[in-house]
């Protein structure tokens, strides 16, 4: 009740807090989205969830599962700011186990399609789908926090029906399989015999290993700006 009482005055006070459900399979749960003052009106105060605060600074935040919703909010984020100014890089701040892979490749060619500087961050993990948005990004612009993960594998995915149906699917997966396989070369230098070998199973790196790989630039602890002006 106290905590219902103080979100109605937050409301009566022209604050806002936004919701986003999560369904889980024990029970589902609410992660209260916090809201900031801030934007570009000098009339008034403007309220705004965090997120979107964060997209006026030219900040995308890729979150959890990458399904077809996230990939679409993704997308239409990059477009934006790509039409705000194509010169100022975007940062890509990614902390995900994966996902869709259809959905990640729609992220991937908006990524390549715009002509906007992409610097991405690994905050936490960059895991199958998230670890080709992270090597994705513009070379020498491809970071990782020091205590991060990333992990790399093949496409998986699961076929039923009739035998036709199954064939179909299997020859699909295999194509898809090749088309990663051909980015991940692509992005890291790597030859594709060594790609093909190391994502039969899942390849966990550290961000040093990581590195070494060419799967990101840098590992790195403060921003950049940051860190020039306290050397």
């Amino acid at each position: 009740m106290m905590l219902l009482r103080h979100c109605e005055r937050l409301f009566k006070h022209g604050h806002c807090i936004k919701r986003l459900l999560h369904k889980s399979p024990c029970r589902p749960y609410t992660i209260v989205v916090p809201s900031v003052i801030g934007g570009k009106s000098t009339d008034r105060e403007r309220v705004m969830d965090i997120f979107s605060r964060l997209l006026l600074e030219r900040i995308i935040c890729i979150n959890g599962q990458i399904d077809d919703q996230m990939s679409s909010i993704v997308i239409a984020q990059l477009l934006y700011l790509q039409s705000e100014s194509w010169r100022d890089p975007i940062n890509l701040y990614i902390n995900s186990p994966g996902g869709v892979v259809t959905a990640g490749l729609a992220i991937y060619d908006t990524m390549q399609y715009i002509d906007t500087p992409i610097s991405t961050w690994c905050i936490g993990q960059a895991c199958s789908a998230a670890s080709l948005l992270l090597t994705a990004g513009t070379e020498g612009m491809r970071r990782a926090l020091p205590n991060s993960r990333i992990m790399i594998h093949q496409p998986s995915g699961s076929a039923g029906g009739s035998v036709t149906d199954i064939q179909i699917k299997a020859e699909e997966m295999l194509k898809m399989k090749r088309q990663v396989n051909d980015l991940y070369v692509r992005h890291t230098k790597r030859p594709l015999s060594e790609i093909e070998n190391l994502l039969e199973r899942d390849k966990y790196m550290s961000p040093i290993e990581a590195k070494e790989f060419g799967l990101i630039d840098e590992v790195i602890e403060k921003p950049p700006a940051e860190k020039s002006s306290n050397s």
